[in-house]
């Protein structure tokens, strides 16, 4: 199954994440699909998220299923977008 979820990179004990569509039996940190955003938990509230939140629905629109921590992120995105 291809879901959308978190890939981590930065340094240690200063954590960055890719977005990213991944088949799920691959490991984590391995090879994706397709990188589709970033999300930096450190950074500003109105620079820690950025998404493509068009290529996100078209992926879920072609089966892909967004991990918990993406759906909200995604929405969080999007409320701030909408303001």
């Amino acid at each position: 199954m291809v879901k959308i979820r978190l890939k981590r990179f930065g340094a240690q004990k200063r954590p960055c994440y890719r977005v990213v569509v991944q088949d799920s039996r691959k490991p984590r940190d391995g090879v994706c699909i397709e990188e589709i955003g970033t999300y930096q938990p450190i950074a500003t509230a109105d620079a820690q998220i950025s998404i493509d939140l068009d290529r996100a629905n078209y992926w879920i629109s072609k089966g892909a299923q967004p991990t918990d921590i993406v759906s909200k992120l995604m929405n969080k995105q999007s409320v701030s977008q909408a303001k």
